[in-house]
C-alpha cells in the first residue's frame, strides 16, 4: 500500500537552498571559483552556477550535475544534502 504524502513548494524550496548553501560553503572553502566549477562539470559559462546559487530563475542542480561537483569538489555527494 502506498501512502500518498504531500510535499509542498517550500518545503521543495528548502530542500534546494540547503543543497546550494553546502556546494557554495564547500566551493568556497575549497576555493574553486564560480567559473572554474562550472568549466570542471562541462558548462561554457558561469551564468548557470551563478542563477543557481543567486536561486534566480527557478534553476536548481540535478542529479549529474551533483555527482559531477562532488567529484571536482573532491567530497562525498552526501556532503550537499
Amino acid at each position: 500500500m502506498l501512502l500518498h504524502l504531500e510535499v509542498d513548494a517550500k518545503e521543495i524550496n528548502a530542500f534546494h537552498k540547503k543543497i546550494v548553501e553546502n556546494i557554495k560553503r564547500i566551493r568556497k572553502e575549497k576555493k574553486v571559483t564560480q567559473t572554474d566549477l562550472a568549466l570542471s562539470i562541462g558548462h561554457k559559462s558561469v551564468s548557470t552556477i551563478g542563477k543557481i546559487e543567486a536561486n534566480l530563475e527557478d534553476k536548481h542542480y540535478n542529479i549529474e550535475q551533483l555527482y559531477k561537483i562532488a567529484k571536482v569538489l573532491d567530497v562525498d555527494v552526501k556532503e550537499f544534502f
